[in-house]
C-alpha cells in the first residue's frame, strides 16, 4: 500500500510550514472504495547537541523496522531533511517510489553557528550523493532563485547531482512558511 513521509528540517517540526496542509490533503484521498494511503509526519530531535544524522537515522529506522519505508513509499523533505533523507536510504540500501525534496543542499555551511553545528552530519560527499539513483529512480528537486538562508548555486548543485526533474520557483524563498508556504498547491502533482 502506498504511503507518504513528510520529513521537517533544523530547528522545525511536523507543524511547520506546508507540512500539515500536505498531511491534510494526503488524507482527503481516503476513500472506501480502495486502500487507504498513510501519511507519517515524523518529529525529529532539534537543537544543537540534539540534531545528529545518528538521533534522526534512528527515528527513521523505527519506521523501516515496522515495514513502513518502502517501494511504495513517497517522501516528501524540506532544506536539511533531502540529504538526510539521501544519506539514510544510502546507508541501508533502501528503494522508495519517489522523493520530493525542498529547498534541499549538501555541504553548505556560513548561515551561523548553530546551523552549521546541527547540519554538518547530514552532509554526503558528492561521489556518495550520485547512490541515490540506486534506491529511487524519481526524484524531484523543487527549489527557489532567492533562497534568503541557502544559496541558489548551493541548491542548484543539489538538484543536478540528483534529481530527474528540477523545478525552480520564482521568489520563492526557503518555501517555508516564512516566504509564505503554508500552503504548496505544486507538491499535490508528486502525490500520484
Amino acid at each position: 500500500m502506498k504511503n507518504y513521509f513528510i520529513i521537517h528540517g533544523s530547528f522545525s517540526g511536523p507543524y511547520a510550514n506546508w507540512f500539515p496542509w500536505l498531511a491534510g490533503e494526503i488524507e482527503k484521498m481516503k476513500t472506501d472504495e480502495k486502500e487507504e494511503p498513510i501519511c507519517y509526519v515524523p518529529q525529529f530531535p532539534t537543537g544543537v547537541g540534539f540534531q545528529n544524522f545518528d538521533n534522526w537515522e534512528k527515528v527513521l529506522m523505527s519506521y523501516v523496522d515496522a515495514g513502513l519505508i518502502n517501494e511504495e513509499t513517497i517522501i516528501f523533505a524540506h532544506s536539511i531533511a533531502p540529504i538526510f533523507v539521501c544519506k539514510f536510504l544510502i546507508k541501508h540500501k533502501i528503494k522508495v517510489e519517489r522523493l520530493v525534496f525542498v529547498a534541499g543542499f549538501n555541504n553548505y555551511f556560513g548561515l551561523n553557528e548553530d546551523y552549521d553545528n546541527v547540519n554538518g552530519s547530514m552532509y554526503l560527499k558528492t561521489e556518495d550523493l550520485k547512490n541515490i539513483k540506486k534506491c529511487c529512480s524519481d526524484i524531484v528537486a523543487i527549489y527557489s532563485n532567492n533562497d534568503p538562508y541557502v544559496k541558489f548555486d548551493v541548491e542548484k548543485e543539489f538538484a543536478e547531482t540528483i534529481a530527474t526533474k528540477q523545478i525552480v520557483v520564482d521568489n520563492g524563498g526557503h518555501l517555508n512558511s516564512g516566504s509564505g508556504y503554508s500552503k504548496f498547491d505544486l507538491l499535490l502533482s508528486f502525490l500520484n
